[in-house]
């Protein structure tokens, strides 16, 4: 069995260099080895390969049949490995490589492909892919290794305590929506007391505390619930048709439509915290992304009003 561990990217670069120059000793010479080691190299090349890889010439060494053919196969290996060099010191270095995102669908109506977009025109070599998913799934994705950057929320059960690493991104308030001809859509913002009567469109998961519910109850009454909806476009509409009132977070402002007014609540506001969540050795290109995601505020001008 031949031994083709003698392959080793060491020998295979001693290979190339002396069928380049067609000489033992300037390939020494170039990689600085000693015309000794040149020569016990080639010999255990030669061994693996079962047969000459040189022929010795009265001035220098030309390859062999044999030698032209791993030298083909050197020169392949040799390349991959240079661009695998290249290709990992970009993950390291944070310009390059695959970033993969995973956020909650409220996130990714602007905040994150707000955040993407100047991530891209900074890191341009940086390749992107996107999940879309609850928050306890992303971090089940981000637990398997098969996510580098999670955008998550404590809503409704909570920050996972098994958080590997999260940064604070931002506190999401909630605003009520209201169909444009609501008597209270033209007040400045709305007491929640205000709105005991109403018809909640919403689809919180069953058996868990939702913030409507907590707030309502702060408030003094327990909120009426309404047809389950789950898309917020789905909401928007049944709101838009006179059928009920809901809750939207400040990060989907920008996807309510014109038919409606969004107001803030007076006094405790019902909110959310909206976290990064990276693996215990984040990339830099995930570091970066997290640290533009909290800046995501200071560059948005759109008012929910």
């Amino acid at each position: 069995m031949r031994d083709v561990n003698a392959f080793d990217p060491g020998a295979l670069r001693l290979l190339h260099e002396i069928a380049a120059e067609g000489s033992f000793t300037a390939a020494a010479e170039l990689l600085g080895y000693t015309q000794s080691a040149v020569s016990r190299r080639v010999a255990a090349l030669e061994r693996a390969a079962g047969g000459p890889l040189f022929e010795r010439l009265a001035r220098g060494v030309r390859l062999t049949p044999a030698g032209e053919a791993l030298h083909r196969h050197a020169v392949a290996v040799l390349d991959r490995l240079e661009r695998a060099g290249e290709e990992l010191a970009a993950i390291h270095g944070g310009w390059g490589g695959t970033l993969r995102v995973g956020a909650f669908a409220t996130a990714n109506v602007d905040l994150v492909p707000g955040t993407l977009r100047r991530f891209t025109e900074r890191r341009p070599g940086v390749e992107l892919r996107v999940t879309e998913g609850l928050t306890a799934r992303l971090m089940d994705r981000l637990r398997a290794g098969a996510l580098d950057v999670a955008v998550i929320s404590d809503y409704p059960a909570g920050l996972p305590a098994e958080a590997p690493r999260t940064v604070l991104l931002r506190e999401d308030r909630l605003y009520v929506a209201l169909p444009g001809g609501h008597p209270l859509a033209g007040d400045a913002e709305v007491d929640l007391r205000d709105l005991a009567g109403e018809t909640w469109i919403e689809a919180a998961p069953r058996g868990q505390p939702t913030l409507l519910v907590t707030a309502c109850a702060a408030a003094g009454f327990r909120p009426r619930g309404g047809p389950r909806v789950a898309e917020w476009s789905g909401k928007f509409g049944f709101v838009a048709a006179g059928l009920g009132v809901t809750l939207v977070p400040e990060l989907a402002a920008r996807a309510v439509p014109p038919a409606l007014v969004l107001r803030p609540l007076r006094g405790m506001a019902p909110a959310r915290k909206v976290y990064a969540a990276l693996p215990e050795t984040p990339l830099p290109a995930a570091l970066e992304l997290a640290e533009m995601l909290g800046e995501w505020e200071a560059c948005t001008t759109a008012s929910p009003f």
